[in-house]
């Protein structure tokens, strides 16, 4: 009798290069922003967390923007075709996907940082605190 993972099969190959391949247009990991925040980013990182929470502890080089702040206006402050990279606490918070829709919705280019804050502490990678 099979088991949960093999009795539904596997998409075909060519299927699932696809889907995968697109995935990293949606999305980075937490070792490849830590990277390139330690050379020049070519992004701007969002924190779309609550004031406390940034202020508790967050990427260091991050922005704080809470999703429900992310407005037209304010967007206006980066150049156009600023690629923005949202996160928030972790895989059980979908602040960080709610901020992408938000930025989406504006036309902007966005990505989220897969694992949020609890991908960042379990790489190892240190929070700044403060405002």
């Amino acid at each position: 009798m099979p088991s949960a993972v093999t009795q539904i099969p596997a998409a075909p190959a060519e299927a699932a290069r696809r889907h995968f391949a697109t995935e990293f247009t949606f999305e980075t990991d937490c070792w490849d922003v830590h990277d390139a925040l330690s050379k020049d980013a070519d992004f701007v990182l969002l924190d779309v967390r609550s004031p406390a929470l940034f202020a508790a502890g967050h990427i260091p080089g991050a922005v704080l923007l809470p999703h429900g702040k992310i407005t037209r206006s304010k967007m206006s402050a980066w150049p156009e075709g600023t690629l923005f990279v949202t996160y928030c606490a972790g895989p059980h918070c979908n602040g960080a996907a709610r901020g992408a829709l938000r930025l989406a919705e504006l036309g902007l280019p966005v990505k989220i940082m897969a694992g949020g804050i609890t991908g960042w502490i379990d790489e190892g990678f240190d929070l700044a605190t403060g405002a």
